[in-house]
């Protein structure tokens, strides 16, 4: 069946083959040529909107990261509270069930490989490290590092790795869910005004965020130290 919709309808139609056909059969063993087959357009007509297969996973790439940036500023803007990271779970897991990406998370898992190479892969990883990074509200153990992971990781997980027959998407979410709280609620407690959202990574993205706080904290411990030591 050819395709005749608006120009940004043809571009989401692509996505939804590509996606397909990656996940049937990988990444590297699926050609535009293939795409454009099973969508019966020409190649001509597939690259006036995608030139390689790349751009074709940048594109669910970007769909992925818009989320997640909404989701981030969100989290930002909120108490750094027990509430707050049951919060971001939550959303995530909201995310996770939008349109096709359980088909995307999917895709994601299955072509590890593929999506190591590309520039797309490095950007999910920079985000996943952000809202782990928010999970942790300030946290920098391992232990707490670890967990605030390991809680993304249960959700999107879960579309691959939970084989029970008959299972609904809301039951899914349920499971991710109850496990990713179980590893949030033991994150570093410590009492709420204590607790402040943590600086962006460095751009090496080596070093661990530190508490939005630490500057008003020196400027607290200088002005103390200037009443301690009045001019003579």
């Amino acid at each position: 069946m050819a395709v005749q919709e608006s120009t940004g309808g043809t571009r989401e139609r692509i996505k939804t083959v590509a996606l397909e056909l990656f996940t049937e059969q990988g990444y590297e063993k699926t050609s535009l040529r293939e795409i454009a087959e099973r969508l019966d357009v020409t190649k001509a007509a597939l690259y006036y909107h995608f030139k390689s297969k790349d751009e074709i996973v940048n594109s669910f790439v970007e769909d992925h990261l818009d989320r997640l940036d909404d989701l981030v500023a969100w989290a930002e803007a909120q108490p750094a509270t027990l509430t707050t990271r049951r919060g971001i779970i939550s959303r995530y897991a909201d995310t996770m069930l939008a349109g096709r990406q359980p088909s995307v998370m999917r895709f994601f898992e299955q072509n590890q490989t593929a999506l190591r190479s590309l520039a797309a892969g490095q950007r999910i990883r920079e985000q996943m490290y952000q809202l782990a990074d928010l999970l942790c509200g300030g946290a920098t153990s391992p232990e707490a590092q670890l967990r605030a992971l390991l809680a993304l990781f249960s959700v999107h997980s879960s579309w691959f790795g939970v084989r029970a027959p008959g299972l609904t998407d809301q039951e899914r979410k349920e499971v991710a869910l109850k496990v990713a709280d179980e590893l949030i609620a033991a994150i570093d407690p410590r009492p709420t005004d204590d607790l402040r959202w943590p600086q962006p990574r460095t751009q090496a993205g080596s070093e661990s965020r530190s508490p939005r706080r630490s500057t008003s904290a020196a400027g607290d411990q200088s002005s103390s130290g200037a009443r301690m030591n009045p001019r003579r």
